[in-house]
């Protein structure tokens, strides 16, 4: 009497959806901690959504803080301010000024996060610059890496902002 498989068939349709079931929620696991960037807030908006200049006034401390958002900026202080620069991933290099004669340099560090997973780039690279005399310095600073193992696009390896000193 040849066998008849008529009533396995709706238990191989249900045992085949849940291995697919499966395998779907595997890959979302796997893929799940993937990311294009480091953790924390994104490293630099699109450069069109940043003014070619904005004015700044120091703070009643006397101190103005930059960030990935002042990139592309000229920012104007009066002399005695003290400028702060944080950039949002360990991957940028501390920045730096052009003109200590103009902004001084106070102290440059960085930072990493207490929880960030190993090649994160979790943390804060910062500078802090004395606003001397008038004229003008480039604060900049650099990176290569955009994320884990990934390269920076076009325009988002490079951080700078202008510093005008105004009595």
């Amino acid at each position: 009497m040849p066998r008849s498989t008529v009533g396995h068939r709706p238990a191989r349709r249900a045992l085949r959806a849940g291995l697919a079931a499966v395998a779907a929620a595997a890959a979302a696991g796997a893929l799940g901690g993937c990311s294009s960037g480091p953790a924390g807030p994104p490293a630099s908006p699109p450069s069109s959504s940043r003014p070619a200049q904005a004015a700044s006034t120091a703070s009643p401390s006397g101190s103005v803080v930059l960030d990935e958002r002042a990139r592309g900026t000229t920012v104007r202080v009066p002399p005695g301010t003290r400028v702060v620069v944080r950039l949002h991933s360990t991957y940028w290099s501390a920045p730096t000024g052009s003109d200590p004669r103009v902004l001084a340099p106070a102290g440059a560090r960085t930072t990493p996060g207490g929880t960030c997973r190993p090649g994160g780039g979790c943390g804060v690279s910062a500078a802090e610059f004395t606003a001397r005399r008038s004229g003008t310095a480039l604060v900049t600073a650099r990176r290569d890496s955009c994320g884990e193992a990934m390269r920076c696009p076009p325009g988002q390896g490079r951080y700078e902002v202008t510093v005008t000193v105004t009595p």
